[in-house]
C-alpha cells in the first residue's frame, strides 16, 4: 500500500467521525483542507432514490449558482449565417456546423458546453454516441437547443451547471473553488442541491435524496444532514 503524504494523513484526520454535518459546517472543513498548490474544485454528489433505467426516473437539469463555478467554460456553437454571428459575439469559444461535426468524430471535443439551434439538430443527432456519454448533446429540456444562442452562450459563460443522473442514480457536479469566500460556496451548494430537489422525476418512489457529500478534487468527502440541507 503506498504510503500516504503528511497533507493527505491531516484531512483524514480531520474528517474521521465527522458526518451529517450542515452545509456551512461542510463548507468550511472542506475549504480549509483543500490545500494542493492549485485551486481546487468543491464538488458535490448526490445518491438519489432513481432508476435511471426507466424515463420516468431520470433525472435532469440546469442551475445557474449564484457565484458561478469560477471554472472559465469553452462553448462550442451549432449555427450557420445570423446565428452563428450572435455566437461569435457572445464569446463562443468554437462555432461550425458540418465542419464542427466532422473535428469532433475525428476525436477532437475541445469544449465544456455544446450548444445549437434547431435546424442544426440534423447534423447533431450523428454525434450522438460521441456526445451522449459525456453529457454534452445539446436537449432543448436544459436550453442547449435553441435559437436564443446569445443567452444560452452567456449562461454557460456565466456559471450554468448542468446535471444528470448517472447510473446508480448519481449525480455530481463542481460547485466553486476552493479559493471563493465560505458564504459563497454555502450559496452555491444549497443552489445546487435545491435545483436537483425540484427536477425530482414523477416515477420516484420512496426517499428520493440519500446521501448527499462534499470534497474537495484532492481530499476526502464528507456527508450532508440531508433532511437539513434538502430543506433549505
Amino acid at each position: 500500500m503506498a504510503k500516504l503524504g503528511k497533507r493527505t494523513r491531516t484531512a483524514r484526520e480531520a474528517f474521521a467521525g465527522k458526518t451529517e454535518l450542515s452545509v456551512e459546517e461542510a463548507v468550511a472543513l472542506v475549504k480549509a483542507h483543500a490545500t494542493s498548490k492549485f485551486d481546487e474544485t468543491v464538488e458535490i454528489a448526490l445518491n438519489l432514490g432513481v432508476d435511471t433505467r426507466h424515463a420516468d426516473q431520470m433525472v435532469r437539469g440546469v442551475v445557474g449558482l449564484p457565484n458561478g463555478t469560477g471554472k472559465a467554460m469553452r462553448v462550442a456553437v451549432f449555427a450557420r449565417g445570423p446565428k452563428a454571428d450572435e455566437a461569435k459575439e457572445a464569446g463562443a469559444d468554437i462555432i461550425g456546423a458540418e465542419d464542427l461535426m466532422e473535428t469532433i468524430q475525428g476525436g477532437t471535443i475541445d469544449f465544456d458546453r455544446c450548444i445549437a439551434t434547431p435546424d442544426m439538430m440534423p447534423i447533431v443527432g450523428r454525434l450522438g454516441k460521441v456526445l451522449g456519454p459525456r453529457n454534452l448533446m445539446p436537449n432543448p429540456k436544459v436550453g442547449t437547443v435553441t435559437m436564443d444562442v446569445k443567452a444560452a452562450v452567456e449562461a454557460a459563460k456565466g456559471g450554468e451547471v448542468q446535471f444528470k443522473a448517472e447510473k446508480g442514480g448519481v449525480v455530481h457536479a463542481g460547485v466553486g473553488k476552493a479559493s471563493f469566500d465560505e458564504a459563497k460556496l454555502v450559496e452555491n451548494v444549497r443552489a445546487f442541491i435545491s435545483a436537483v430537489a425540484k427536477a425530482k422525476p414523477t416515477g420516484a418512489k420512496g426517499t428520493y435524496m440519500k446521501k448527499i457529500a462534499l470534497s474537495s478534487t484532492m481530499g476526502p468527502g464528507v456527508t450532508l444532514d440531508v433532511a437539513a440541507a434538502a430543506s433549505e
